[in-house]
């Protein structure tokens, strides 16, 4: 069973930076979507940034130019370097990683979480 462990979150002021990681414990190389969801209290779970279709780039347009994903495939991790930050950032974020086959439909693995608040 894959597993997704987040770390990297944390307090930080408006205008400052944090890189959340996500290790995986087995290859990422085959999983056809992997990326970071958000979800702000009281808020659905959103779509921040992902790695889609093996090597296209996606990014929620509130965190354009400001977030960077990337991916250490040697590494099995998904870092997200967030810099600009604002209050509205504030969530708790969460790997997640789908892999597509024809026997089981889409497979849909996610992390625990891990908290990011942007406050003065």
């Amino acid at each position: 069973q894959m597993q997704l462990v987040e770390s990297g979150g944390g307090l930080v002021q408006p205008g400052g930076s944090l890189r959340l990681s996500c290790a995986a414990s087995e290859s990422i190389f085959s999983f056809n979507d992997i990326g970071w969801y958000r979800q702000a209290p009281g808020k659905q779970r959103e779509l921040v940034a992902a790695i889609t279709g093996g090597d296209r780039l996606n990014y929620t347009d509130s965190v354009k130019g400001r977030f960077t994903i990337s991916r250490d495939i040697a590494k099995n991790t998904v870092d997200l370097q967030m810099n600009g930050l604002k209050p509205e950032d504030t969530a708790v974020y969460y790997c997640f990683a789908v892999l597509r086959t024809i026997l089981q439909g889409d497979l849909n693995y996610w992390g625990q979480g891990t908290q990011v608040t942007v406050s003065s």
